[in-house]
């Protein structure tokens, strides 16, 4: 492994620069993007088709096309989302890679990293800390607490704290109100931080957010409350992107962590334009499948920071493909070619999907050790018929050399396709036109309903003058549906939207779909039974299904 600061060095990033944290990590200081030498680079977005079991390995994929770009001799680098502890100690174990395609150093980034999830979720916490107060305190403009929105955060699973009692035990300990937690990658601090261009964007943002409604009926905001200089002083260190390196030695950018299912699943826009103006590609991810991730990514996170793909690839697994096509989760693997043939229009509907953006997609077939050639073949086939390139990654067990025919074609279609994406929405749309179209075009729904209090939400909403923001979906990531049992392609459903929240300093409403939470729980056997420190300090068992 090399030193942090020789993979600055390659990189083209000035020593002065550089803030590291141990000989591996290093934050990178906001300036260096107006010091690089050259314009930004092409864009590469990895995205996935409706995962089953632990995902897709996008994250895997990543890496592994990073390197073996790097194989072909381009100058590469990877940005990349900040692992969460709730999934680390829950059901997927770390998210730094697998095999030979992994980030390093994996233990330090798995868990606490540089602090940047500590200080989102510290920032979050002293929001609704100094509004408690000001509710204590009778202080003007007076705050209704029954129309609190702001909720506290923990980067940890823990379902007990969903719903919770505060401020019980007489006058002196608060006003009695109901709340509850949120995970930290659910926070709108999250989201505002990595969707902020710098310093300046980060400020203003932050004073928008809207905590709760006055008794006038007025929104309550992080400025109203004179926090935005506090918020700024937890935040200074992580608004600056994290650079590590693939285990092949491909720089790196770890930066932001919002769940694609309950937030909009991309690192951060400084760190996407940090790796763009130092490399000629940049390998990007949005998590979960295409329909959740990838298309807030663009609807969202592109159209905000005037970001485009030079090419996007879909992640698929014969696994996957086999739950879709019928095959019950948890079943003995075994070859099963009907089965994967039998869930292509799970893959067929994502490849429609990208293309609803204009951005013919390549995909990228994650191959795993029990895939027989048979099923792989299966795959390529249909590709091949929908005249949409396909290559194997094997880059778990071979690195960037089983990275390199993914690369070429990414390379190939990227010199051969050249056209800006095509929103699904424009701002000026009404908010059920661009749910209706959300709906429709990634998940091939019917119908969209609302209950009672989700009119309510967005009546409140469009009255606070809000109601032209983007939208930023909430739900199951199991399922095209809002159900996660329903796998393959579900068609004409009905969706139910069950709340509409505002992220006004992120800049986006959240439908929330049927009984999504934003506050994970843990599974019968979590992952963090399995973690443990061994007698010379390595760190064991983060990493799902890994062996000593």
């Amino acid at each position: 492994m090399e030193t942090i600061q020789e993979v600055a060095e390659r990189l083209g990033l000035a020593p002065q620069f550089l803030v590291p944290y141990g000989h591996q990590m290093a934050k990178v200081e906001l300036e260096a993007r107006e010091a690089a030498p050259g314009r930004p680079g092409k864009l590469v977005l990895v995205s996935a088709i409706t995962p089953a079991g632990g995902g897709e390995g996008k994250t895997t994929v990543s890496i592994g096309l990073a390197q073996g770009l790097a194989k072909l001799g381009m100058s590469v680098a990877l940005a990349l989302r900040e692992p969460s502890l709730g999934p680390t100690f829950g059901m997927k174990g770390g998210a730094t890679g697998g095999g030979k395609s992994t980030l390093v150093p994996a233990q330090e980034i798995n868990l606490h990293f540089t602090g940047d999830m500590h200080a989102v979720t510290s920032a979050n916490n002293l929001l609704a800390a100094l509004l408690d107060n000001h509710i204590h305190h009778n202080k003007t403009p007076r705050v209704d607490p029954r129309r609190v929105f702001w909720r506290r955060v923990l980067d940890m699973n823990d379902r007990s704290l969903r719903h919770i009692v505060i401020g019980l035990g007489g006058v002196l300990q608060g006003v009695p109100r109901e709340t509850g937690f949120d995970i930290t990658s659910a926070s709108e601090i999250m989201a505002t931080l990595c969707l902020a261009e710098d310093q300046n964007d980060l400020r203003q943002r932050l004073g928008r957010i809207v905590l709760a409604e006055t008794f006038d009926g007025e929104p309550f905001t992080a400025a109203d409350l004179d926090a935005v200089g506090a918020l700024m002083a937890l935040l200074k260190d992580a608004l600056k992107p994290n650079l590590v390196q693939t285990c092949e030695g491909v720089p790196t950018f770890v930066h932001g962590g919002p769940f694609a299912n309950i937030a909009h699943g991309c690192n951060s826009v400084i760190a996407t334009k940090m790796a763009m103006a130092y490399a000629d590609w940049t390998v990007t991810e949005a998590g979960f499948g295409f329909a959740l991730g990838a298309e807030k990514f663009f609807d969202i996170k592109c159209r905000a920071a005037g970001l485009d793909t030079a090419a996007v690839v879909l992640v698929a697994t014969v696994e996957s493909l086999k739950r879709h096509g019928g095959v019950k989760p948890g079943s003995e693997p075994k070859p099963n070619p009907q089965a994967v043939f039998d869930g292509l229009d799970n893959l067929r509907k994502h490849i429609e999907s990208i293309q609803h953006f204009g951005e013919p997609p390549v995909v990228a077939v994650n191959r795993f050790a029990g895939d027989t050639d048979e099923e792989i073949a299966v795959i390529e086939s249909a590709c091949a018929q929908l005249g949409v390139p396909c290559a194997v990654a094997a880059v778990h067990s071979e690195g960037g050399a089983g990275g390199v025919e993914l690369a070429k074609a990414v390379v190939s279609h990227a010199e051969q396709v050249s056209v800006p994406f095509k929103p699904l929405y424009e701002p000026h749309h009404p908010f059920t036109v661009k749910l209706e179209r959300i709906a429709v075009a990634m998940y091939g729904a019917g119908k969209v309903t609302f209950t009672p209090q989700a009119k309510k939400d967005l009546e409140q909403i469009e009255r606070f003058g809000y109601g032209d923001l983007p939208l930023c979906v909430a739900k199951t990531p199991r399922s095209l549906s809002g159900d996660p049992h329903l796998a393959g392609r579900p068609r004409s459903f009905e969706l139910l939207v069950s709340r509409v929240l505002l992220s006004a300093g992120a800049g986006y409403l959240v439908p929330l779909i049927g009984d999504i939470l934003r506050m994970p729980g843990f599974p019968a056997d979590p992952q963090a039974a399995r973690i443990d420190l061994t007698e010379g300090g390595r760190v064991v068992g983060l990493m799902a299904g890994e062996t000593e």
